[in-house]
Parts: structure tokens; sequence; C-alpha cells
């Protein structure tokens, strides 16, 4: 190759291509190991590798009741990426204690685990997402791979167990004191009911309904509240954004999914209905840049959160009928969303690296 290249009437730097082919590979990496990182949640192989230190390919495959001969390629290629480290001495493979908090902890709030059960339900919405670039529309949530439910839960729920009760809700105006003494809460797309049980454990005192407008995840959710001995304040009741049920709340939350909604400014419109004179919405929504390039961050959130948006909070709102605001909507265009719906305040209360939480108040 000539040390320049013209493509048209552009030259070709021959250090950035190799760079920018360099870059392409290490993505082809990424994207095949990560239906490997899945296939090791589904079968359990980073739990076991945790629990048994150091293993030979055979004697992790013994353990999880697995194929040795599988098991030696998907443990290499998990060395190579670095979620597993390897001793060449020894010929043993395992798991360092950051990845296991991360990938074999599901009580871990650093676990990251479910996220790769999005990228693989979200992968095969591929065929839809493709004709709808084509000819408009887009698939609703409930129409997706059941792996995007159990994905959606076990990818969020590590960072509502970290910051939901110990930062977002403090950052409110009373609101936690409200919790303290005995309130009401509705947790607006309540998925399966993640958000909704580490605020009922949280405060003892208080009362939670949680909605959703997918029926198999209201009930997951019931079932989950019971499990953690909180079925007795937790309701939960399949329930249209714009339609929800009573009145008098202390806290109306959106956790991740008002800009997925067909009708925003119509489920701003109904939170503000129900709360009460003093009460808080509480909106969580991913962390964004307010213009385009703020999303070109490094550490890539911007792109995965694009990505997500992309390929399924866009295409529900647009199967709705609704503004699609994706997941990397604009503080601003935020604002006036729930300002249309009839609140007179709106601010950002806190913020992670992955997130922006916003207060709400009539």
């Amino acid at each position: 190759m000539s040390s320049v290249s013209e493509a048209g009437n552009n030259q070709i730097d021959p250090d950035k291509l190799h760079a920018f082919m360099g870059k392409v590979v290490g993505d082809f990496g990424a994207a095949l190991s990560s239906t490997l990182v899945y296939i090791g949640q589904r079968l359990g192989l980073y739990k076991a590798l945790a629990e048994a230190g150091p293993s030979t390919p055979a004697e992790l495959a013994e353990r999880t009741g697995t194929v040795e001969r599988y098991v030696r390629e998907w443990l290499i290629n998990q060395a190579a990426g670095g979620y597993v480290a390897y001793d060449a001495a020894s010929g043993r493979f395992h798991l360092p204690p950051e990845q296991a908090v991360a990938l074999a902890d599901e009580e871990s709030p650093f676990y990251v685990g479910g996220g790769f059960y999005v990228v693989k339900a979200m992968s095969r919405a591929e065929p839809q997402i493709t004709k709808a670039f084509k000819e408009g529309g887009g698939l609703r949530w409930g129409d997706n791979d059941p792996d995007l439910f159990v994905g959606t839960e076990r990818f969020f729920r590590p960072g509502y167990m970290r910051d939901l009760t110990s930062s977002w809700i403090p950052a409110l105006k009373g609101v936690e004191e409200k919790l303290k003494a005995g309130g009401l809460v509705a947790d607006i797309g309540c998925g399966h009911g993640a958000s909704t049980v580490i605020m009922a454990k949280a405060y003892p005192n208080s009362r939670f309904r949680g909605f959703d407008n997918h029926a198999p995840s209201i009930e997951h959710a019931r079932k989950a509240a019971e499990a953690a001995g909180v079925g007795d304040r937790c309701e939960f009741e399949v329930s249209s954004a714009g339609e929800i049920p009573g009145e008098g709340y202390d806290m109306v939350c959106f956790f991740d999914c008002l800009h997925d909604m067909g009708d925003p400014v119509g489920a701003a419109r109904r939170a503000c209905e129900i709360l009460s004179e003093s009460g808080s919405a509480l909106i969580v929504e991913p962390m964004a840049g307010d213009t385009i390039e703020g999303n070109f961050d490094p550490v890539g959130i911007g792109r995965t959160f694009s990505a997500a948006s992309t390929l399924c909070c866009t295409p529900n709102s647009l199967a709705l009928g609704g503004p699609a605001l994706g997941a990397v909507a604009a503080e601003e265009k935020l604002r006036e969303v729930v300002l249309e719906g009839g609140f007179k305040e709106f601010r950002r209360a806190t913020e992670t690296p992955f997130n922006r939480v916003f207060e709400a108040r009539k």
C-alpha cells in the first residue's frame, strides 16, 4: 500500500486508517465475545469459577456440567478479553475479585451481567429494526425477545440498589421524611418491580404501587415482592402511564422509562394529577449530553445509550405513535415534556456517571 492513497477527493492518512482498522477488529472481538459472556451468565460459568478458584478447563467443565472442549475455547476468549485471568505456569484460569463482583455476584451493586442479556435481546430485534429504517414504524417493548425483560431488571437493579435510597430519594425536597413516616408511592413503568421492592425494603412504613403495561412483568413483580417479604405493602397493576389510578401520592417515579413512552407528556400530566400538592416526581434518565457531541465520551456511555436507543427505546415510542425522545434526549427536551404535562418545577437533583436524576413538582 502506498503511503498516501486517494478515495475520491480525500487523501487517506495511512496511520489513521491502520488505527481505525485496529478499532474495528477490537469491535469484532467485543461483539462476538458479548455472546460468550451471555453464555457464561446462562451456564453459571463465572459463578462456578469464582467459587472454585483457579481451575483448568476440565475442572470448570466438570463443575458446571458442560463440555470441556467448549469451556477451553470460552476461557481462552475470556482471558484474551481480560474477563478472566490465566496463569501459564499452572495452566489454570481464575476470576479476579474485581471481575467476580461484576460478573458473578448478582447482589453486588457493581454487577453488570444483566447487560449481556439486553445485548442479546436487542441484537435479535435487528430484522424488525432494519425494516423500520426503511418503512417507518417501530417495535414495542413487549414484542422483543423475552431476555430483554430479564436483562433490563438485572442490568438496572444494581444501580438502584446502590443509589436509589442512599442518594436519589434524599436529593428530593422532603420526600425521604415522608417515606420514613409512612407515604404512598407510584412506580410507573416498574417492569419486574426491582425498584419498587428496593424502596419497600428501605421504607417499611410506606406503601408502594407499581404499574406497567406489560402483564408478564407485573406478574413477575408480584412474585418478587412476595419473595422479598414486602408483598403486604406492594401492589402491582397493569396500566398505561397515562391512566394510573389513585391520588395523593407522595412520590411518583419514572425509572429509565419516560423517554421510551408513546405519550410522555400524557404520562407527565397523569403523574402531576395524582401527586399530592407537596409531592415530587422522581425521573431517572440515562446520562446524555445536551448536544450531539456531548455524547462522544471516552468511556463509551453515549455510544452504548445511543445504540440501545436506536434498537429499543426509539422503536417503542414510534410504534406507539410517540415523539421518540430516545435514551439520549437532551435535558431541555425532557424539561419541555414535563412542564407541558403541568409541572411548574423541574430540576436536576443529582446524577451519577450513568444517570441524570430529575425532580418535578407542582
